[in-house]
């Protein structure tokens, strides 16, 4: 019916709804179909099926909802694919009219040459969408200056549920005529309960329709979470960014004292005042790494202040006040940008990190936001976490202490039978104590499906008519967004976790921190969407597909979706399901989301896991026997290379190996070393106190290392693993090479060949034990090979094998061996251009941060790509990839070589990331052995 009405972008496939079928929140409902419109006309057009039929319809942005705004059970409209322009922005009168799906990153990137910005940034301002932070009224650490979004929304044309067309500046409307007569009916419980500090998001926010305060109904309709009407376009108010910046940090005893210092801070003015505690900082030092944990200032609990002004000694001045007003144990300002970025990255990854408890149980959202009037927020949190106790509850909370919200994770119980009924019982005597403090159940974010149904503790009987009042003058039939604020559902229906799904046990990978069960790890996935963040920046990786086809099925929380239902049982087939085998075959395997994903979801794995599953005892595609097996294909080539390479780029039998192959027809095949590495004999010197095979040799500790020569250096890149050699004899170091071809069993894990990987692993991770457990570092030159050996060898072959445990502590990337080395100084590279494209592996698993260090230290310029190359060894070479590879190569890698400047040298360590430059831009890439040996050279650039 949809499509004959004219809606043109309709997907009601079962994959596509059970990407949908969860926001960012705790709830899961299963759309019936989902809805890209691509303008105004379609967007009517759906609406008008709804009315008729009676079908429920949600708009939905990024769906990053974290109280289930964004899901329900009939039409969703995704406004994040086609409306998402940013129609207008005039510099001169401050402001921009947007679609909804524009992404909030895209604005502010648009209005910063103008030294503008659009006031609230939540932590999701790289993804969510301006329609999106309208329809929850959404804040950020940055509104306490700038006010939050119903502070700088000027007007909107939306499309009211009845299926009116209307600007909130129309003076005459039917709908408008009426909401005035409502407004009249209730003026008294609008003066006395709505608007009485500024985070009151909670309800509908009617104090805008007072007389007095203009009748302002696009100000009343944002935080409305969709349930009045469909938003087609906003013009927003822009405000001027500080010319400068200050960030103060203030130390105290604990997160409470820090709370009760804040009403002495306001007076100051600052444009954001964030409060978190030492367990956030642990939570980073452990899943992070100490690296990523800045100075800080002593105590336990922080503040963190920002303060602009137009001169340095201006906000200088400002800072020594402030501290001075500020009661603290400790303080520190900050006016180094890098320092101050990494302190509020602690506190953007927030959200993320708090969905593991210390003991690394699930952390949930659902009683997330919180606020109180600022002067009773230490009492508050006190009373808070002595509730948590009584329920035997822990919770990491952190938030916008300037204007009284408060965020946290809690680890309810859902892996239990009565999960559901504590949760409920915990949100009942939590909506009690906030009540009891005159504050409000949602500070920034709504309140959905997780709190609508505690708002009766909050409002009185009159408030709540009035809000359904309203509601039924805008949505008389209550199609839009329904059992949200009036008429709710139960808090504690529809969730996604209860029944605890089933565990998924006796898979090959052992799942260490998600207690050996597959469906817990993939649950990992809350939905804050960072994989669909609109443009990747610094070193981030996550999500490659996603930035190349915009598409919720190429994301990492778009396959975790549909894992999650595959687990659950909802996908007939379960890992086996086509489904399963859909969502994942853009999936690159780069492990970016490992990483970056403040949750550690993990889809490389839980994608070699499924590819096991699905063709276990089966017959696999082409690619497996032919890229999967790549090592068996190289120790066959290396007895006669040239012959190799002869039959394999043979004109008219080179098109028939590939489809026989399943290789992509435009994929170059690469070209075997004339000689592999083991054919060498590399001087005496530099392999004492052995040559290779001889075993490791007996010098003074840390002067010996053992070189692991991986598949892929042996057979194609030969001289890099001479140049490591030549790098390590000139720093005193005796290298010794195993005896035997040991191979890590990568291309087999990519390709979910799982038990001939475990096999080959087991015998490569035997071999080199030995060396390990004699305290001999073992260096790895291949990234994506060092990372099985460090990290998968663990999940593979289990986290208390022995073997496994002294490899992983053993191995070694050049970089971190010889930073290490005691004495050792990098060759001088001063006034060398760098160019680096870390391998994702490297970025991921091993970090990239030691390299960079190195570089910086021998006197070179570097700059780090970030992203994914696009090649991700077996995925860009299959058929059926080579467009996506490319394109995912063109987000930031291929642009950054064509705008290097001349003389840059380009340095990439992995094999595929050098494959990928030599066949897509014409471009040499060097290895950091090669770099340090001194056999590196500026490249030129091919422009295709």
């Amino acid at each position: 019916m949809l499509r004959k009405a004219g809606v043109r972008d309709v997907d009601a496939s079962s994959r596509r709804r059970a990407e949908y079928s969860s926001d960012a929140s705790l709830y899961r409902v299963l759309p019936s179909v989902v809805v890209f419109p691509r303008d105004a006309d379609d967007v009517a057009a759906a609406l008008s099926v709804c009315r008729a039929e009676g079908v429920p319809i949600t708009a939905r942005g990024a769906g990053t909802s974290i109280a289930g705004n964004a899901v329900g059970p009939g039409v969703i409209l995704d406004f994040s694919r086609h409306m998402r322009r940013v129609r207008s922005l005039d510099p001169e009168s401050r402001t921009a009219v947007v679609e909804p799906g524009a992404v909030l990153g895209t604005l502010q990137r648009l209005a910063a040459p103008y030294g503008l910005r659009f006031g609230p940034d939540p932590s999701t301002h790289s993804r969510c969408t301006i329609g999106g932070m309208i329809g929850n009224n959404a804040c950020g650490s940055r509104a306490l200056a700038y006010g939050r979004t119903a502070d700088n929304v000027l007007a909107l044309d939306v499309l009211t549920g009845g299926g009116e067309r209307l600007s909130t500046r129309s003076e005459i409307s039917p709908t408008l005529t009426t909401l005035r007569r409502v407004v009249r009916d209730h003026l008294a419980v609008i003066r006395t309960e709505l608007g009485r500090f500024p985070r009151q998001i909670s309800g509908y926010s009617l104090e805008h329709l007072l007389p007095e305060r203009g009748f302002d109904v696009a100000k009343a309709m944002v935080g409305s979470e969709g349930t009045w009407a469909l938003v087609l376009e906003a013009e927003l108010r822009l405000v001027a960014t500080p010319a400068r910046t200050v960030l103060v940090v203030l130390g105290y005893p604990d997160m409470a004292a820090a709370a009760d210092a804040v009403p002495a801070l306001l007076p100051h003015r600052p444009v954001a005042l964030e409060g978190f505690d030492a367990r956030l900082i642990d939570l980073v030092r452990d899943r992070r790494g100490p690296s990523r944990v800045p100075p800080l200032p002593g105590g336990r609990g922080w503040l963190l202040v920002e303060l602009g002004g137009e001169h340095e000694a201006e906000l200088r001045a400002a800072a020594r006040a402030l501290i001075a007003d500020a009661g603290a144990a400790d303080s520190m300002v900050i006016e180094d940008t890098g320092h101050a970025a990494a302190v509020w990255r602690i506190r953007e990854d927030g959200a993320g990190l708090a969905a593991r408890t210390p003991a690394g149980a699930p952390a949930h959202a659902g009683w997330e936001d919180a606020a109180v009037p600022p002067e009773r927020l230490g009492a508050y949190l006190r009373d808070f976490e002595e509730l948590l106790a009584a329920h035997g509850l822990t919770g990491l909370p952190y938030g916008h202490f300037g204007d009284g919200c408060v965020h946290v994770r809690i680890d309810f119980p859902f892996h239990r039978p009565d999960g559901a009924a504590a949760f409920r019982a915990f949100l009942l005597d939590a909506a009690r104590l906030v009540a009891g403090y005159g504050g409000s159940m949602s500070g920034e974010h709504g309140d959905g499906r997780a709190r609508s149904e505690l708002l009766p503790l909050m409002y009185s009987p009159a408030a709540l008519a009035a809000f359904a009042a309203v509601k039924d003058v805008f949505d008389p039939g209550g199609v839009l967004n329904p059992g949200v604020i009036v008429r709710p559902a139960r808090a504690d229906a529809d969730l996604r976790l209860q029944p605890p799904p089933p565990p998924v046990r006796g898979t090959v990978f052992r799942y260490p921190h998600d207690r050996g069960d597959l469906a817990t790890a993939v649950h990992r996935c809350t939905g804050v969407g960072r994989c669909r963040a609109e443009t990747v920046t610094g070193d981030t990786v996550m999500c490659p597909s996603y930035q190349a086809t915009r598409d919720e099925k190429d994301s990492t929380r778009g396959r975790a979706r549909v894992l999650q239902e595959a687990v659950s049982g909802a996908l007939p087939g379960g890992l086996r399901a086509p489904e399963v085998r859909e969502v994942l075959d853009l999936c690159l395997a780069c492990k970016g989301c490992l990483s970056d994903c403040p949750t550690g979801v993990d889809m490389a794995t839980y994608k070699a896991e499924a590819l096991h599953a699905a063709y276990r005892r089966r017959l696999r595609p082409a690619s497996h026997y032919t890229l999967g097996w790549l090592p068996r294909w190289a120790a066959l080539a290396g007895l006669a290379p040239g012959a190799a390479n002869a039959l394999l780029h043979a004109g008219p039998l080179t098109g028939l190996i590939k489809r026989l192959g399943g290789i992509d027809p435009r994929r170059e095949l690469p070209y075997f070393a004339p000689k592999r590495f083991r054919r060498h004999r590399p001087p005496r010197s530099e392999s004492r106190p052995g040559r290779p095979g001889e075993g490791p040799g007996r010098t003074a500790p840390g002067r010996t290392a053992l070189l692991w020569v991986d598949t892929f250096t042996d057979h194609f890149a030969p001289e890099i693993a001479l140049a490591a050699i030549e790098v390590l004899g000139r720093a005193g170091v005796a290298v010794a090479v195993p005896r035997a071809s040991l191979c890590c069993g990568l291309t087999w894990i990519s390709t979910g060949q799982l038990t001939t990987a475990r096999r080959r692993l087991r015998r490569t991770v035997d071999a080199l034990a030995r060396h390990a457990r004699a305290g001999m570092p073992i260096i790895a030159l291949e990234p994506s090979c060092a990372a099985v050996l460090r990290s998968d060898a663990l999940d593979l072959l289990g986290p208390d094998d022995p073997a496994a445990r002294a490899v992983s502590g053993s191995v070694r990337t050049l970089a971190e061996f010889l930073s290490g080395l005691p004495g050792w100084t990098p060759p001088d590279l001063t006034g060398v251009e760098i160019l680096a494209q870390p391998h994702c592996h490297h970025h991921a698993v091993l970090g990239w941060d030691t390299d960079r260090e190195l570089l910086s230290r021998a006197g070179a310029s570097v700059t780090s790509v970030g992203g994914c190359c696009g090649l991700a060894g077996n995925f860009g070479a299959e058929r059926g990839h080579f467009e996506i590879s490319v394109a995912v190569a063109e987000t930031r890698l291929l642009p950054a070589v064509r705008q290097a400047a001349e003389g840059t040298i380009l340095l990439a360590d992995g094999f595929s990331c050098r494959t990928q430059l030599a066949q897509l831009a014409g471009a040499r890439a060097y290895h950091l052995a090669e770099l340090l040996a001194g056999r590196a050279a500026p490249s030129g650039v091919h422009q295709p």
